[in-house]
């Protein structure tokens, strides 16, 4: 059966689970969820993101590696009373009033034989006689048949017990959200942000007959690939592991010519018009440029990667190669700027900006152009 539920991205299954939570501790709504999406999606970091942000205590719980029993517990006899008890499983939260997250992952590739234990927890928030605390909140996760993994139908007696969000893979949000807050590689993310239609490629895969597809989850991979394999050679034979030799291939072209144009760390070490000659001259490196630029963004950088970033809407008329005068320079900076100023005001950076003569003259520009 398909998955009748609205298709959302990664942030916004985020936030839908976030107001589920401020419903629960407001007394107002106690639901189990189930997060579908194909794999690598994202969907496990959705729940890890939500246990750090209400401050909860996650038990992950993988079902493909438990039996029914290790969900119940360990029955032992009590002599006094003549009656068979159970000792409460480890995995179960049991303190009241704590904040805590149970996650039922890949809940549709569990054993049938497991799936009745669950409907206890997913409906009445029980096992037996282990209840768990209002303060927990129940969020599943899994994968469908269509999605190529190894899945089972959920029958209608679960599905009831559920609200379901469907999370697809979303590339704005995945820059926006995750790739660039947690500091991927440069050139992962302005690969994928040029190149938006390869962040997930598993329906092409599956209709191809191929085994290895791009998603979140691989280009997360591919970054840490980047930064820890210096040899190239042994580092394309990796890529081509993870996302596929054809989107590999097309990634390396990227990558090459970042690794040739891009030079943050000797941008920022140089004076204002010494590096206008280190601008890259290709959309790939400026793009490169800009997310390099943000992951370095601290106190001591903060001016020269303000200026640096500023100075990109003016390459058109101070760089003499045509090709500047063609590429969307405004538009990027406009975008550099929001991603910089976010980061910014994370690190309580504000008053770096408003100090700075170069974001002046670019805030400037834009009120005069209507745009602030």
């Amino acid at each position: 059966m398909s998955v009748n539920a609205m298709s959302v991205s990664a942030g916004d299954a985020l936030a839908a689970l976030e107001a589920g939570w401020a419903a629960q501790r407001a007394g107002g709504l106690t639901a189990s969820w189930m997060l579908h999406g194909r794999p690598g999606v994202g969907k496990t970091q959705i729940v890890q993101e939500l246990a750090r942000r209400i401050g909860a205590e996650l038990h992950d719980l993988r079902l493909t590696t438990i039996e029914p029993q290790d969900l119940r517990g360990l029955p032992y006899y009590d002599h006094a009373a003549l009656k068979t008890r159970w000792y409460r499983p480890e995995d179960l939260p049991d303190r009241p009033g704590e904040p805590a997250v149970l996650f039922l992952d890949e809940l549709t590739s569990a054993s049938p034989t497991l799936q009745p234990t669950v409907y206890g927890l997913l409906q009445e928030r029980r096992v037996g006689r282990h209840v768990l605390p209002a303060s927990v909140m129940i969020v599943a996760a899994g994968n469908t048949v269509e999605d190529g993994a190894v899945a089972y139908e959920m029958g209608t007696a679960l599905s009831d017990r559920l609200v379901h969000l469907h999370v697809v893979a979303s590339p704005p949000d995945w820059l926006d959200n995750y790739a660039v807050p947690h500091g991927l590689h440069p050139a992962v993310v302005a690969f994928v942000r040029t190149r938006p239609d390869l962040l997930e490629t598993t329906e092409a895969a599956l209709a191809e007959g191929r085994m290895i597809a791009a998603t979140p989850r691989s280009w997360e991979r591919v970054s840490r690939i980047m930064a820890t394999v210096p040899d190239r050679r042994l580092r394309a034979m990796m890529i081509a592991g993870t996302v596929g030799e054809a989107v590999a291939a097309e990634f390396a072209v990227v990558a090459d010519d970042i690794a040739a144009t891009v030079q943050v760390a000797e941008m920022l070490a140089a004076g204002r018009e010494a590096r206008l000659a280190l601008y890259p001259a290709t959309m790939h490196g400026l793009n490169a440029l800009v997310y390099g630029l943000v992951g370095a963004l601290e106190a001591r950088t903060a001016p020269a990667a303000i200026e640096v970033m500023a100075d990109i809407r003016t390459l058109g008329e101070r760089r003499p190669e045509p090709v500047f005068r063609r590429l969307p320079l405004g538009e990027l900076a406009t975008y550099g700027f929001e991603l910089l100023i976010r980061r910014g005001l994370e690190k309580d950076l504000g008053e770096v900006f408003l100090a700075s003569p170069a974001y002046r003259a670019y805030a400037e520009e834009r009120r005069a152009m209507g745009l602030a």
